[in-house]
């Protein structure tokens, strides 16, 4: 796909006219195309593109479904039917109503396009520097930062589901890269075992016979890494899958005398600091107040001026188990390169860290303010 950079032309006539009578009182797209205009434009991200090839759909009509699609919690299928037939979606895109859209894996490869080439920042970054224009940021006004949990897209597994999905991922991906191999060494017991997913209600219910289970499958991973060790596979050896292969073992079972065994609760490692699932090694369990989650967490910063809109200004996604005193010296910082830092910062406890409080104020400019304490009166 290549980029032809085109101007942006005004909205068709009848697509504003059909709109105005739909929305006699406007909405929120109308509104946003009125007051806003049309935020993104071509060029912001030529970079992303060949200058040879068949023609792409409009990148900057791509950024804004891409915000609106969020806003609306859509799937690529339905964003894409909005955009062929939705009044207030053409509206705000410039489209003539007989448009009839594009096939919805567009929005997928342009996604993709903005994370290779490290541009995920581009549509929040554009729509501050609009809103910037308009002066609807306060320049060292007030902003308010918290953090909320993100779910991971895995499933919550026990720990006796975790090994054997674990080792099951493994297997996967070995046979895809020497099947050969793989088939010499695999048992008759590994297919039954190992050939579906690992889930609780198929696994026995006794404590007894989940133990054994739990090593029958620790003793099924250690002849497979012993074996990969062994040969001299250094292909097997850099497999991702098989590095964690080898870290959840560490963690869920201890090696004595040549031979492995499930670890005891009071055994096991922190519990933040442990593999949730093999389909996501970074997503780590975590619990705030009365939440609790596998995931990540991210630190939304917002600005809180009365006489002005309240507009998210910046994002930070860590791992769950982050501490939140650990990353406001990390939006202090993006917020300087972007130059929004606040005159002054509303944050909960969880930020108010001494060294925080003595180092940010010095080293940003930023007045922070914490939560009040209770009068014990």
């Amino acid at each position: 796909m290549s980029l032809q950079l085109h101007p942006i032309g005004p909205i068709p006539e009848e697509t504003e006219r059909v709109a105005r009578s739909a929305f006699p009182k406007s909405n929120i797209y109308l509104r946003l195309r009125d007051e806003l205009g049309a935020i993104y434009d071509d060029q912001t991200f030529a970079s992303l593109y060949p200058s040879r090839g068949q023609s792409a759909f409009s990148p900057w009509r791509l950024a804004m479904i891409t915000v609106m699609q969020f806003a609306e919690n859509l799937s690529d299928r339905q964003a894409a039917d909005a955009v062929r037939g939705r009044i207030d979606w053409k509206y705000l895109l410039g489209l003539p109503l007989t448009d009839s859209g594009f096939d919805h894996t567009v929005l997928s490869e342009f996604r993709f396009r903005l994370i290779a080439d490290k541009s995920e920042g581009l549509l929040l970054d554009t729509l501050l520097d609009r809103l910037r224009s308009l002066e609807l940021i306060k320049p060292r006004g007030r902003q308010r930062t918290d953090s909320t949990h993100v779910l991971a897209a895995v499933r919550r597994l026990n720990r006796l589901e975790r090994v054997g999905e674990t080792l099951r991922a493994v297997l996967n991906d070995i046979a895809v890269e020497a099947p050969q191999w793989l088939q010499a060494l695999a048992t008759a017991e590994w297919y039954d075992r190992y050939s579906g997913r690992v889930e609780n209600y198929r696994l026995p219910k006794t404590d007894a016979a989940r133990e054994q289970l739990a090593s029958t499958i620790g003793g099924d991973g250690r002849k497979l890494l012993l074996a990969i060790d062994t040969m001299g596979i250094p292909e097997l050896a850099k497999l991702p899958a098989v590095r964690m292969l080898r870290q959840v073992w560490a963690e869920q079972y201890i090696e004595e005398n040549g031979q492995i065994r499930w670890r005891e609760v009071k055994e096991m490692p922190a519990p933040a600091s442990l593999i949730s699932s093999p389909y996501d090694s970074e997503a780590r369990y975590s619990k705030k107040r009365e939440t609790t989650w596998v995931g990540y967490k991210v630190h939304l910063t917002e600005t809180c001026d009365p006489e002005t809109p309240h507009l998210i200004t910046n994002t930070e996604t860590t791992l769950a188990t982050v501490p939140d005193d650990n990353m406001l010296k990390t939006v202090h910082q993006s917020l300087k390169d972007h130059d929004l830092l606040p005159a002054e910062h509303l944050v909960d406890k969880g930020y108010t860290d001494a060294r925080v409080l003595a180092d940010n104020p010095r080293d940003y400019g930023v007045t922070i303010v914490g939560p009040v304490a209770d009068d014990p009166s």
